[in-house]
């Protein structure tokens, strides 16, 4: 909406400007002085709210204030973010029972706080041959995770690795 870096008062570098009231009424085009001394008679600032316009839009108000609420408004914004963060569960085509479950238990885990989860399986020397095995593990993985996530991308080779992406599902 508004740039961080107004140009306030003195600031302004048009000579005339389209201004508009501290009630939102506009008060035509003025000269940059006459408009200073209208906002200073009101005790205000005059601010520059857009700059590119023809002639430049100048608004009077208490840029003071102005700015607190800009600042509130920011940090509501920023409060109310959610950030998701990626975590990746490794796995190998010949994992174990065991280690599969605990991968798993892991992932889960992930997804419950919200975190997407990447799954991928390295496979190293030969076992790149037996590509089908790994779709296995990641198809028996995504499976297991169905409860608690959507599968974001089927699985898919990258270089020497495959890998699948899942979400988490949102309960709104």
């Amino acid at each position: 909406m508004i740039s961080k870096d107004m140009m306030v008062n003195d600031g302004i570098r048009a000579r005339e400007v389209r201004l508009i009231g501290q009630n939102g009424d506009q008060l035509g085009i003025k000269s940059k002085r006459d408009a200073l001394e209208i906002a200073e008679r009101a005790n205000l600032d005059l601010v520059l709210v857009a700059p590119n316009a023809k002639p430049p839009v100048a608004r009077i108000m208490d840029y003071g204030k102005f700015k607190f609420e800009q600042q509130k408004k920011d940090k509501e914004a920023r409060k109310n973010q959610k950030v998701i963060n990626l975590k990746e569960v490794r796995l190998s085509p010949t994992i174990d029972e065991h280690d599969f479950n605990t991968k798993l238990r892991n992932a889960r885990k992930f997804l419950e706080k919200g975190d997407k989860v990447k799954a991928s399986i390295r496979f190293k020397g030969r076992a790149i041959t037996h590509k089908e095995i790994g779709q296995r593990v990641l198809d028996r993985f995504a499976e297991a995770c169905k409860d608690v996530a959507t599968i974001e991308s089927k699985p898919k080779m990258d270089g020497r690795s495959m890998f699948l992406l899942l979400a988490p599902i949102n309960e709104k």
